[in-house]
């Protein structure tokens, strides 16, 4: 069963039957279309950011599978606080995301963090928000992952 893998990076939801998938799809005899609508649909929830896309494809059968790649937590920050770059400087502040957001990009990025629980993913988040200069609930980053160390910030699964 011979495989061919097409790697691309696209906008999230945003797939087309151009370049860069469609002109190597096209040569292997799968359905472009059929691809294309099941990668904008696997996507969906990361439009805006570039997305790491595989389309696998057994030459033999013509079937398919896509693997999906996440976005960088630092991609995922940027597009909760609505800015384009981290801090240039370290006294610099960029933005600003609740425990609430912070949830949200450690469940988002889950499968490929090494975080146990949802408290470990999250505090690597606010770490990443610590090196890109954004405040988390108007505090230091390292303020809050003190707090859930203590338990004065309960991070519930």
């Amino acid at each position: 069963m011979p495989e061919t893998t097409i790697k691309g990076m696209i906008e999230g939801g945003k797939a087309t039957g151009g370049p860069p998938l469609g002109p190597a799809l096209g040569p292997l005899g799968v359905p472009v279309n059929d691809v294309i609508k099941e990668i904008n649909e696997k996507t969906k929830a990361f439009e805006g950011l570039k997305i790491a896309v595989m389309v696998i494809v057994d030459t033999a059968t013509k079937k398919f599978r896509i693997e999906v790649g996440a976005p960088s937590t630092s991609a995922l920050i940027l597009k909760e606080i609505g800015a384009q770059s981290g801090a240039k400087t370290k006294d610099e502040t960029v933005g600003n995301i609740t425990v609430d957001q912070a949830k949200k990009i450690a469940a988002a990025k889950e499968s490929s963090m090494y975080g146990r629980t949802l408290a470990d993913r999250v505090k690597q988040v606010l770490g990443t928000c610590k090196s890109m200069g954004v405040k988390v609930e108007n505090e230091d980053p390292k303020a809050v992952i003190a707090k859930i160390n203590s338990g004065e910030i309960k991070i519930d699964a």
